[in-house]
């Protein structure tokens, strides 16, 4: 749980960052790198401060309790200098044992409110002020990830008692964080010169090594979230492989009849996909299953990035929401279709949760009320931020670059 904590840390820096940085133009390769740093750094200490106590302690089934501001209490376990198990929930009915201290778990969920708003900025690449930015992703991570991620993964959470299957955070962090960048594609509005303008990526080089960075990064965040080196971690360690190769292969297949090439920026944003895609099923579905999603996805995934946005016409910049959105969606409805019960059967639920009518309806009923949600609030947010500090740097300001207008550097 240690190595997977670190891999999902690296999957925000350098691995996103690179990822991003590589899909910008040189003008704002820098700011991009600067959003996925800064965001480790801000959302850490909102974590500590705050993050952590609202998503996992007991609580509500709405929200979690304050215990836990600040980290308060979260050593008491220690004797002798070693912390030993803790009880996730252990003040109501749906107390979990964990096999590991809290401090580690922590540690490991914190990895996962970084990437989140981070994910978030590949849809408002290039245009967003990054005071703006700063504000926004504290207060979306409070009022929006910390709410969802109790009501899916808490023992008290109200999803989680409706029988919602989310292996890692399809709901939690990729239908949230897409739609949130689709709400701010929409509210901020295109960036100059979309659609005349040349707006092709600075580095793909950088996008390839960042993306490869996420796939490696992504076993930490997917077999990592079995909280334990078990059997389950194994299937969800090798279902992630199979569907993240399924969606690239897809994505390439579909763009090479369409256009007659094969791109770089293709296959990795399809295999980039197919990861998405595979998080809530992970540790719920087998190898065949598996690669069926990474299918589908690559397809679907490439039809949101291209087709879709052209029919609608928003400048979802890095295809946040067509890559992590639509892809989040597509496989948190599929783990409802596919779910293999013994992988997540106990003694208290012996069937474990099996693919069936039932579980797809809970799924989509999951997804609906993330959508809502993330949506309502997130855009509350960006107009109140508008109102009062501004959303969007000035045309001067995009027209010069963030890497100069914003943070005075250069890439040489």
């Amino acid at each position: 749980m240690l190595v997977s904590t670190a891999f999902v840390l690296m999957m925000t820096i350098p691995g996103l960052a690179l990822f991003y940085a590589g899909m910008v133009r040189k003008k704002n390769v820098l700011a991009t790198l600067m959003q996925s740093f800064a965001l480790c750094c801000i959302m850490s200490i909102v974590w500590m401060v705050a993050g952590y106590s609202l998503a996992f302690t007991t609580g509500t089934p709405w929200i979690g309790g304050v215990s836990r501001m600040f980290l308060n209490g979260i050593g008491a376990h220690i004797q002798n200098g070693a912390d030993i198990a803790f009880t996730l929930g252990a003040d109501s009915p749906n107390a979990t044992t964990m096999t590991i201290p809290e401090s580690l778990f922590m540690m490991f969920q914190m990895t996962f409110a970084i990437i989140t708003p981070a994910l978030i900025s590949g849809a408002y690449a290039e245009r967003m002020k990054f005071s703006a930015m700063c504000i926004f992703s504290i207060l979306w991570s409070l009022l929006v990830y910390a709410p969802i991620a109790h009501w899916v993964w808490s023992p008290m959470g109200w999803l989680a008692g409706l029988g919602t299957a989310d292996f890692a955070g399809g709901t939690v962090v990729h239908i949230n964080a897409g739609i949130a960048g689709l709400v701010c594609a929409l509210v901020l509005g295109k960036r100059k010169g979309f659609g005349q303008d040349d707006l092709s990526p600075f580095n793909l080089t950088y996008a390839i090594i960042g993306a490869s960075l996420l796939w490696v990064g992504w076993f930490g965040f997917n077999a990592g979230s079995a909280v334990g080196a078990n059997g389950r971690a194994a299937m969800a360690m090798a279902t992630t492989q199979i569907a993240a190769a399924g969606a690239g292969v897809a994505w390439m297949l579909v763009e090479w009849l369409r256009s007659g090439k094969p791109t770089v920026l293709g296959v990795i944003s399809g295999a980039v996909g197919g990861l998405v895609a595979i998080t809530p099923a992970a540790g719920f579905v087998l190898p065949g299953s598996a690669l069926i999603i990474g299918l589908i996805t690559g397809v679907i995934c490439y039809w949101s990035a291209t087709s879709l946005k052209h029919m609608m016409g928003y400048d979802d910049s890095l295809d946040a929401f067509g890559v992590h959105g639509v892809g989040g969606i597509v496989g948190a409805m599929l783990t409802g279709l596919f779910a293999y019960g013994p992988l997540s059967a106990t003694d208290a639920n012996p069937t474990g949760i099996t693919g069936s009518l039932h579980q797809f309806m809970v799924q989509g009923e999951a997804v609906i009320v993330t959508i809502l949600w993330c949506g309502i609030i997130s855009f509350v947010l960006l107009k109140a931020i508008d109102l009062t500090m501004g959303l969007r740097v000035t045309p001067d300001e995009e027209l010069e670059g963030l890497d100069m207008s914003l943070h005075g550097e250069r890439i040489n």
